[in-house]
C-alpha cells in the first residue's frame, strides 16, 4: 500500500505551467503530487526563454560597445570571450533554478516524484514505482524541438535550442534552418558575438507578425551582415570534412552553403509520447492534446495546459492556463480561456511585439470597417536622445475606437506592449490611451501619441475649425 498515493491534484511536468498549478494549488490547501522526469523548470528555464535572453544580452552588450562611438565614446576593439558569455547564460539559469527546485516545492508541501509518468487507466498513473490516484490530473509536459525531415540530417551533427547553450566555442559559420523567433534571436546573438550567420526560411521570417513590422526587423538583420534566404527549401545536408554542406533551392536556383555548425529552429512538437494517453481516454494528435475552452481533455477529470495542447506556445500562456485550471479544478468555476489579448515578443534588436489582431487578421475579420494608425519612433524625443529612432507602433481599432490590436517594432517593444494588452483585455477604447499622462521623455509616450493620432483627422477638420471660430465669437 506504500506504493499507492491518493491526492487531490497530480501535475505531470514541472515547467512553467505545471509549476504554477502545483504552487497555486498546494498553497490553497490541496494535496499535490508533482511529477517531472527531466529538469525542474522545464524548457523555459533550461533551454528556452531564460538562456536565449541571457545570450542576447551578451550579444547586445558587444554590439553596444562596437557602436558607442556614435555617442562620442570610444571603446576600442571589442573582444568577445564566447565561453564567458555562456558562463553568464548558465549563471542566470543557476540563479533562477532554486525558485523552481524540488526542495522549494517540497517545502511548499508538494510530493515531488522525479520519474517518467504514464497513465494506466482513466483514473490512475504510475511514476517512479508509485501508483497515483488523483481527483484531477493536469498534463503540462510541454514541447520539444521539432526536427524536420531533411535528407542527410542523420549524417551530421546539429544543434537545437536544447543543445546550443552547451556550446562554449563561437561557431565560425552557423547555418540556421528556421526564421521564426528562435532562429532570428539566435542568429542575432551569435552574430553580435562574432559568428558568421546564414538563416534559411522556407516561407517568410516571423510569419505570424504584421508584415510591416517584420520589414523593420528584416532590414536590421540584413544590415548586420546576416545572410538571409527566405522562401528557400533546404534540400539536403552532408558532411564535408570538418564542415557541413547545406544545399538549398532559392528563386529557382540550387545554392550550396558551407558552414561549421548547424542549428535547427523549425518549430516545436508536443511531448505526448509514452504518456499512456490512449489508456487514459485522452484524444490527441501530432499537434497536441485536444482540450475544450476550460482546458479539459476528452477525459473531463484530466486537464492539459501549455505547449502540449499545441496552442499558443509562450511561457506566459502556460501561466495563464494554470490559473484557468485552478479555478476549474479547485473551485469548480467554469472558467474559460480567452485569447483576445495574448501578447508575444521576439527579442531581436529591434524587438517586435504584438497583441490582439494584426492589420491582416483584422481586415480578414472586419473588412474595411477598421481604422489603422501609426506613430514613428523617430518622432519620440527619448528615442532620438538614445539614437533608437528605428521602428514604429501600429494600432488597429474599430470605427468606434474599440482597440482590436497593437504591434510595436523598436526599442523596448516588449515592455511597451503591456499597456495595450491591458487595454484590449479590459475592452478599452482608444480615448483611454489618448487621455493618460505619459512622463516625458519616455518611450511610453509612443502609446499616447499614436492614440492621439487616431483623433487627428477629426480634431483638425474643417468642421472643427468652423466650430472653434463660431465659439470664439462669443468669447
Amino acid at each position: 500500500m506504500n506504493n499507492v498515493i491518493k491526492t487531490d491534484i497530480c501535475v505531470i511536468g514541472a515547467g512553467s505551467g505545471g509549476l504554477s498549478v502545483a504552487a497555486g494549488a498546494v498553497q490553497m490547501g490541496a494535496d499535490v503530487v508533482l511529477i517531472e522526469k527531466g529538469k525542474m523548470g522545464g524548457d523555459c528555464l533550461n533551454t528556452g526563454c531564460v538562456p536565449s535572453k541571457a545570450l542576447l544580452a551578451a550579444g547586445h552588450a558587444a554590439e553596444n560597445a562596437r557602436t558607442a562611438e556614435r555617442f562620442g565614446v570610444s571603446a576600442g576593439s571589442v573582444k568577445v570571450d564566447f565561453a564567458k558569455a555562456m558562463e553568464h547564460v548558465h549563471g542566470v539559469i543557476a540563479g533562477i533554478a532554486p525558485h523552481d527546485s524540488v526542495a522549494r516545492f517540497e517545502e511548499l508541501g508538494c510530493t515531488v516524484i522525479q520519474a517518467e509518468a504514464k497513465f494506466t487507466s482513466p483514473t490512475e498513473l504510475v511514476a517512479g514505482g508509485k501508483t497515483i490516484h488523483a481527483k484531477r490530473f493536469v498534463i503540462a509536459t510541454g514541447s520539444r524541438a521539432a526536427v524536420p525531415p531533411i535528407n542527410g540530417l542523420d549524417t551530421v551533427s546539429y544543434f537545437t535550442n536544447e543543445t546550443i547553450f552547451d556550446n562554449n566555442i563561437c561557431p565560425d559559420h552557423l547555418i540556421i534552418v528556421g526564421g521564426g523567433p528562435i532562429g532570428l534571436e539566435m542568429a542575432q546573438a551569435h552574430r553580435q558575438l562574432g559568428a558568421k550567420i546564414t538563416v534559411i526560411e522556407m516561407a517568410t521570417i516571423l510569419p505570424k507578425d504584421d508584415p510591416d513590422l517584420v520589414d523593420v526587423v528584416r532590414t536590421e538583420i540584413d544590415a548586420s551582415g546576416i545572410s538571409l534566404y527566405e522562401n528557400a527549401k533546404t534540400e539536403k545536408v552532408e558532411p564535408n570534412g570538418d564542415q557541413i554542406r547545406v544545399v538549398i533551392t532559392h528563386n529557382g536556383a540550387e545554392i550550396t552553403l558551407e558552414g561549421s555548425h548547424l542549428l535547427l529552429a523549425t518549430g516545436r512538437a508536443p511531448n505526448v509520447d509514452n504518456l499512456g494517453l490512449k489508456e487514459a481516454d485522452i484524444k490527441f494528435d501530432r499537434k497536441g492534446i485536444e482540450v475544450d475552452a476550460r482546458l479539459r481533455t476528452s477525459n473531463k477529470k484530466i486537464f492539459a495546459i501549455g505547449d502540449v495542447t499545441g496552442g499558443l506556445q509562450f511561457t506566459h500562456m502556460a501561466g495563464y492556463d494554470a490559473g484557468i485550471v485552478i479555478r476549474n479544478a479547485l473551485f469548480r468555476l467554469p472558467a474559460k480561456v480567452n485569447h483576445d489579448a495574448v501578447p508575444w515578443v521576439t527579442y531581436t534588436s529591434p524587438e517586435l511585439a504584438q497583441v490582439g489582431l494584426n492589420e491582416t487578421a483584422a481586415r480578414e475579420k472586419f473588412g474595411d470597417a477598421i481604422r489603422v494608425v501609426t506613430w514613428d519612433y523617430s518622432e519620440n524625443d527619448r528615442a532620438r536622445a538614445e539614437d533608437a529612432k528605428q521602428g514604429f507602433i501600429k494600432v488597429i481599432t474599430k470605427p468606434n475606437g474599440q482597440i482590436l490590436g497593437a504591434g510595436i517594432v523598436g526599442r523596448q517593444a516588449g515592455e511597451l506592449i503591456s499597456i495595450w494588452t491591458l487595454a484590449i483585455s479590459q475592452k478599452m477604447k482608444i480615448g483611454a490611451m489618448a487621455g493618460f499622462i505619459a512622463p516625458y521623455p519616455t518611450l511610453g509616450e509612443l502609446s499616447k501619441r499614436v492614440a492621439g493620432a487616431w483623433y487627428t483627422p477629426k480634431l483638425f477638420s474643417e468642421k472643427t475649425r468652423k466650430l472653434v471660430r463660431f465659439l470664439l465669437k462669443f468669447a
